[in-house]
């Protein structure tokens, strides 16, 4: 992902009022490894919110999701899920629902859309790593190239396509 600044990613955000774009937390921008990201995703420290900033038709389209609260707090268990973004089969103990409003005339409305997305938006290290041999059926170096570039794709692909909805 290409880096971006600041005002670039607050002028991405697509599904929020100027006051919920300015009172978003963001990340510390210089810490992050851009080359290895294939969106930019966030929690909000304070409130029950993600943001994720995802690369759509070439250009940065940010939104703002609302995580619904842990089955634990609402007295029931966590259960595993797969995360609609990454698809990882490894990682399903940190799996959120996250809603979106819908942008325009839509969101105003009350329209909604939502997915399962790693609680912490750890996708992109998800799809990076290593996979296992049930998953890729062969130690083949390239193989296994081969596929992470595969999972990479498909991560950029539904992402896009969930913020398309949006």
């Amino acid at each position: 992902m290409k880096p971006l600044t600041e005002n670039e990613i607050r002028a991405s955000f697509v599904n929020a009022s100027k006051r919920e774009v300015g009172q978003a937390s963001l990340p510390d921008l210089a810490g992050l490894d851009w080359e290895r990201l294939d969106y930019l995703g966030w929690r909000d420290s304070k409130r029950p919110l993600g943001y994720a900033v995802v690369v759509v038709d070439d250009e940065p389209r940010g939104i703002v999701l609302r995580a619904a609260p842990p089955p634990a707090a609402l007295g029931g268990r966590r259960r595993s899920a797969i995360c609609a973004w990454c698809e990882d089969p490894i990682e399903t103990q940190d799996v959120s629902l996250y809603v979106a409003k819908r942008s325009g005339a839509e969101g105003r409305k009350g329209d909604t859309v939502g997915t399962l997305i790693c609680t912490e938006f750890a996708c992109s290290a998800n799809v990076r790593r290593k996979p296992t041999f049930a998953e890729l059926g062969s130690t083949d170096p390239d193989a296994r190239e081969q596929f992470v570039e595969r999972r990479v794709a498909g991560l950029r692909e539904r992402s896009a396509r969930f913020v398309a909805q949006v």
